[in-house]
């Protein structure tokens, strides 16, 4: 029998993602606290849940896609979560990006009750969620592994398994640190090639062609900042919630990352600052650091010209 599936969180990744799934024959029960957020679900076939109990009570499966650790121990762990109410065999699947000593928290008090937890955090963008190309890497037993893997495979197109429950979410730091670290890293260079004068294609083919080439340079600021495009595909501030996540379980690990820490500073900084023209730094796309460093440099962040 079809597992009967959940999904709680339906924001600018869950709600594609969530598509994906029911498009491709998953018959979902979702939930947000913005109802409204549901519709789209809704006009694909999918059923509206009034709350986590209904969840609870009618789902083997419930994936959960939320901003923040206090919005997903909320939903699991607080009071008429799906710990309270869930059932001996039923798998929460975590796809947001949280602390991970708060998955195994989580791990530990749903196996306590003969629940699964499985953490299965994201890579790539909102495009991807939204095409079908999401990234995942999963901690899982290999039973809850075998059960969820046909939801992500619907999801996405590439999935790793990682190793045990709370595995998935250290992948996706150690991951998140270099891309977010090395996103300020660009946009300092960045900003110095335009304060020296250089012509911006000449400076990215060079450097596209040592082993200072990196994924934003490469792949995607050229379709993104140095297009003037900076419509959120990963926000500033999820950034620096993201980086903020690295720091702090890096330091419980013992593992000094200074750059960690100065990333998390510059990216703090730019999450509390506004354009010229007033417009949040917090909500635009991570590339527009660039822009950041920049306005502060005095200078008008680079542009490739159009083709």
């Amino acid at each position: 029998m079809a597992e009967r599936v959940g999904f709680v969180g339906l924001g600018a990744m869950g709600q594609p993602m969530a598509s994906n799934l029911q498009r491709k024959g998953t018959a979902l029960l979702v939930h947000d606290r913005d109802p409204s957020r549901a519709d789209p679900l809704l006009a694909l076939g999918a059923r509206r849940a009034e709350g986590i109990a209904e969840l609870a009570h009618n789902c083997d499966i419930v994936i959960t896609m939320l901003p923040d650790s206090p919005d997903v121990e909320e939903v699991v762990a607080g009071p008429g979560g799906l710990l309270e109410l869930g059932r001996s065999g039923q798998i929460v699947m975590d796809m947001s990006t949280i602390d991970p000593r708060m998955s195994d928290r989580l791990a530990a008090s749903l196996a306590a009750r003969g629940m699964g937890f499985v953490d299965a955090p994201v890579g790539r963008l909102v495009s991807h969620a939204v095409s079908g190309e999401s990234l995942f890497m999963v901690g899982a037993t290999p039973e809850n592994f075998a059960r969820v893997e046909p939801l992500l495979a619907a999801m996405g197109t590439t999935i790793h398994h990682c190793g045990p429950p709370g595995s998935g979410m250290r992948t996706k730091l150690v991951n998140n640190y270099l891309a977010i670290a090395t996103c300020q890293l660009t946009a300092e260079a960045m900003a110095l090639s335009e304060a020296f004068g250089l012509d911006l294609r000449t400076t990215l083919d060079v450097v596209n062609g040592t082993t200072a080439r990196n994924g934003h340079l490469l792949n995607a600021w050229p379709s993104k900042v140095l297009r003037d495009d900076v419509a959120p595909g990963f926000r500033i501030s999820l950034a620096h919630k993201d980086i903020s996540l690295c720091v702090e379980a890096a330091r419980g690990a013992g593992v000094p990352i200074f750059m960690g820490v100065a990333a998390r500073e510059c990216l703090g900084q730019a999450a509390r600052s506004r354009r010229s023209d007033g417009t949040a730094f917090a909500d635009s796309d991570f590339s527009a650091l660039l822009d950041h460093v920049c306005e502060q440099a005095g200078r008008r962040g680079p542009r490739l010209a159009s083709s």
